[in-house]
């Protein structure tokens, strides 16, 4: 059993994981240890590269994905991970069914390849995205 109090959060990646090694070099320079950061890659490309990012552990693959965000306070990634065959397909609907099912607060980044448009959304670069995922999304955890 799994008795660490630190709120578990959990990045998810594809491909060569620089959105989510971005995000966790973010999460890490502001939270420290205070929070337990699991990095689940749907390849072992992007979840090595989260891990050198500083991640507290990681997992590669659908299984693993499907497990961990059970246990997950906050899943954090790019939109593409609630869309099966999305990220060139390494996203399956078992990832986005189990995303999307996880009781975790989910903070999806605007940021897909797929032929979606959100409307509303500006098109921010990616370090004023997670500036903005840390600030506004993750403030709860500054006050636990």
């Amino acid at each position: 059993m799994d008795k660490d109090p630190r709120k578990k959060i959990c990045i998810i990646d594809g491909q060569g994981g620089g959105i989510g090694s971005t995000i966790i070099k973010r999460i890490k320079e502001r939270f420290d240890e205070k929070v337990e950061v699991i990095a689940l890659g749907t390849n072992a490309i992007a979840t090595a590269q989260m891990l050198k990012a500083r991640a507290n552990k990681g997992a590669s693959g659908s299984n693993a994905i499907v497990q961990t965000v059970k246990k997950a306070d906050v899943i954090i990634g790019p939109m593409g991970i609630i869309m099966p065959h999305a990220m060139m397909g390494e996203v399956t609907g078992e990832i986005a069914e189990a995303i999307c099912l996880s009781s975790a607060r989910k903070v999806l980044l605007p940021l897909t390849q797929e032929n979606i448009a959100i409307v509303g959304v500006t098109g921010l670069p990616l370090p004023q995205l997670v500036d903005e995922l840390i600030d506004t999304h993750l403030s709860f955890l500054n006050k636990e």
